[in-house]
C-alpha cells in the first residue's frame, strides 16, 4: 500500500475519515441523484487544501479510483465509486467578498446559494446557475451557464484564478499569470485536470432583478418559443432568462384545477435598471395569453433559489443536451411532440439563450468552445420514483433523438448523461486537441476520469 492504511489517511487529514462500517458513513456517501447508490471505500470530508492533497495521494498511491464531489448535482453520479476514495469538498463553503474590489473567492465545495448569499450583501453578483444548491466549482468548470450570461458572461469567463491539487498531490494557483495552460482548461474542461479547492471571481452590481416565470397553454408553445428566439436576438444584454415546458407544480399563484398539466413556460431576468424591468419582461406577454404568473421585482438570490423545492436531493436523475445555433420551427416542432408528456413535475426542459456576452469571447479564448451557438438546451428527466427510471429514460431518450438533428454534434457537458462519453471530442470542437495536451501534462494516468472525460 503505497501510501498506507486508512488510519494513516486519518493522521493525515483535519477533516473527517469515513470508511464502512463507521458512524456518518451512509450520509457521507449519499449523492444528490439518487440513481446512484454507491460504496466507497473511503470518504474524505475535507476541510482544507491539505486533505485534499492527502486524498489524492492516498488514492493515486493506492492504485484506487478518485471521485470529486462539490455540490454532489452531478446528474451522471461522478461524484461517488465504488471501492475508490472520495474527495468531499462540502465542509469548504466560506465565501469572502471584497466589495472594493469587486471580487469574491469560494471554496470548492460553496453552492451557489453560499456564494450569492455573501455577494448579494454588497450588491453585487456573477453568473450562476439556476438552482442554488449547485456547486460554485462544478458549474464553472463546465462553464457556467445562468441567468446573467448574456450580460456578464459565462461563470467561466468571470473567474479570475482557481486553487487546483493536481493528479501528484501538487498545489497550484491557476490564473492568466500563473500555469496559464492549465488556467485555459480548467474554463469549461471540466474535473479533468484535478480537484479545485477554491475559486476567485469578478464580480458586477447586480442587486434587484425584476422577473420570475410566466406560464402559457401548451397550444401557444410554438408562438412562445418562436417570440422568444426572435426577441433574444437583438435584446439588451440585460435581459435574461429562458423558455422551458413544465407541469404546473402546486403553487398559489397557478389555479389549483391546472396544478399537474403541462405549460411553455418563460422564466424571465431582467438585470438592468430597475425602472426598465416591467417594461423589458412585458414583452414576453405578447407572444400569447399568459395563464399564470409571479412575475415581479426581487433580490437576484431570490430568483437563483425560486425552484430549488422542485429539485429536493434525492430524486431520480437522467439528462440529455444539445448546443443549437439556430432555434428552427423545425426544431420547434420536434420539442412539441415530446414536451408534453413530461414524466413528473420534478421533470423540465429548459432552452437557454448564450448570446451576448457569451459571444464576445472567442471560441479558443477558454475550452468552452461554442461561442457561436445560441441556446444551449437540456431535458432533464427528474422524478422521485426508482419504479418511473424506464419509462423516465426513454422519454428522455427519445425527446433528444427527436431535437438531435436540429441541434450541433456536441452539448453543454454539465448537463451530460454518464452514457454520453462517447461525445466528449463533439462537446469540446476544435478545443479537444488542445485539451487532451494539457491533460496528458497534469494528469498523464487519467485519475481524474470520473467525469466527462478527456483520456489522455
Amino acid at each position: 500500500m503505497g501510501e498506507g492504511t486508512i488510519e494513516d489517511l486519518r493522521e493525515r487529514t483535519r477533516g473527517s475519515v469515513y470508511a464502512a462500517g463507521d458512524d456518518g458513513y451512509d450520509e457521507a456517501r449519499k449523492v444528490y441523484n439518487a440513481m446512484h447508490d454507491k460504496h466507497p471505500r473511503v470518504v474524505v470530508s475535507c476541510e482544507n487544501a491539505g486533505d485534499v492533497m492527502a486524498a489524492v495521494k492516498f488514492a493515486a498511491g493506492n492504485g484506487l479510483e478518485l471521485a470529486v464531489r462539490g455540490g454532489s448535482h452531478s446528474v451522471p453520479g461522478f461524484g461517488t465509486v465504488d471501492d475508490g476514495v472520495v474527495v468531499d469538498l462540502s465542509r469548504m463553503r466560506q465565501v469572502r467578498v471584497d466589495p472594493y474590489t469587486r471580487t469574491a473567492r469560494a471554496g470548492g465545495g460553496a453552492t451557489w446559494g453560499d456564494f450569492n448569499a455573501a455577494t448579494h450583501a454588497f450588491g453585487l453578483a456573477t453568473t450562476g446557475g439556476i438552482i442554488s444548491t449547485t456547486g460554485v466549482a462544478g458549474l464553472t468548470l463546465g462553464g457556467g451557464i445562468g441567468y446573467l450570461a448574456r450580460g456578464l458572461g459565462l461563470s467561466c469567463d468571470n473567474l479570475i484564478s482557481a486553487d487546483v491539487v493536481t493528479a501528484d498531490g501538487r498545489f497550484l494557483i491557476a490564473s492568466e499569470k500563473e500555469n496559464d495552460d492549465l488556467f485555459w482548461a480548467l474554463r469549461g474542461g471540466g474535473g479533468n485536470f484535478g480537484v479545485v479547492t477554491a475559486l476567485e471571481f469578478r464580480l458586477e452590481p447586480v442587486d434587484t432583478i425584476y422577473g420570475g416565470p410566466m406560464l402559457f397553454e401548451m397550444s401557444d408553445a410554438a408562438a412562445v418559443l418562436a417570440g422568444f428566439r426572435d426577441l433574444i436576438k437583438d435584446a439588451p444584454e440585460q435581459l435574461g432568462g429562458f423558455p422551458a415546458f413544465q407541469l404546473a407544480p402546486p403553487l398559489p399563484f397557478i389555479p389549483e384545477d391546472r396544478h399537474g398539466d403541462p405549460f411553455a413556460l418563460i422564466v424571465g431576468c431582467w438585470a438592468g435598471s430597475p425602472d426598465k424591468g416591467e417594461q423589458q419582461i412585458a414583452q414576453f406577454r405578447e407572444f400569447a395569453p399568459v395563464v399564470a404568473e409571479h412575475v415581479g421585482p426581487m433580490p437576484y438570490p431570490a430568483l437563483n433559489a425560486a425552484f430549488d423545492g422542485l429539485v429536493p436531493a434525492g430524486l431520480q436523475h437522467y439528462w440529455k443536451a444539445n448546443f443549437v445555433t439556430e432555434l428552427t420551427d423545425d426544431a420547434i416542432q420536434a420539442h412539441l411532440e415530446h414536451a408534453p408528456g413530461l414524466p413528473a413535475v420534478n421533470s423540465t426542459v429548459h432552452i437557454y439563450p448564450i448570446n451576448g456576452a457569451c459571444h464576445r469571447v472567442a471560441a479558443d479564448a477558454t475550452a468552452f468552445a461554442y461561442r457561436d451557438a445560441n441556446f444551449a438546451t437540456v431535458i432533464a428527466g427528474m422524478w422521485p420514483d426508482p419504479a418511473m427510471n424506464d419509462a423516465g429514460i426513454e422519454w428522455v431518450r427519445n425527446y433528444y433523438d427527436a431535437v438531435a438533428p436540429h441541434s450541433e454534434s456536441g452539448g453543454y457537458v454539465n448537463f451530460m448523461a454518464d452514457d454520453d462519453q462517447g461525445r466528449v471530442a463533439d462537446n469540446y470542437k476544435g478545443n479537444y486537441d488542445r485539451l487532451v495536451e494539457v491533460k496528458r501534462k497534469y494528469d498523464p494516468e487519467n485519475l481524474f476520469h470520473l467525469n466527462q472525460n478527456i483520456v489522455p
